[in-house]
């Protein structure tokens, strides 16, 4: 019975993890599939940058309190709807684009 419950414990988690692939889509119009664009011809090519960085970044957009080549207005409403663990998955997952 610990098995199954420990299973179905791991398996929800799973589930509830964000998904950082999902995540990008969204942002994949202005930086490209890969982070291989500068966003609207401003931003730098995001594919590959540090985690840290870009979590540090997000937090500071979705705050309010970065506004990089002007585009903190538009970054805001693109991660208003992240959560700190949306934040960490998309980071991640922004890190491993080349």
């Amino acid at each position: 019975m610990k098995k199954i419950a420990l299973a179905l414990l791991v398996t929800g988690v799973s589930l509830m993890a964000a998904d950082g692939a999902a995540l990008y889509k969204k942002c994949a119009a202005c930086h490209g599939a890969h982070g291989e664009k500068p966003a609207l011809g401003k931003s730098a090519k995001i594919g590959g940058m540090d985690a840290a960085a870009v979590e540090a970044d997000l937090k500071g957009y979705k705050a309010g309190t970065v506004n990089k080549k002007g585009m903190g207005a538009l970054m805001k409403g693109q991660v208003a709807s992240y959560s700190d663990a949306d934040i960490a998955a998309v980071s991640a997952y922004i890190n491993g684009l080349k």
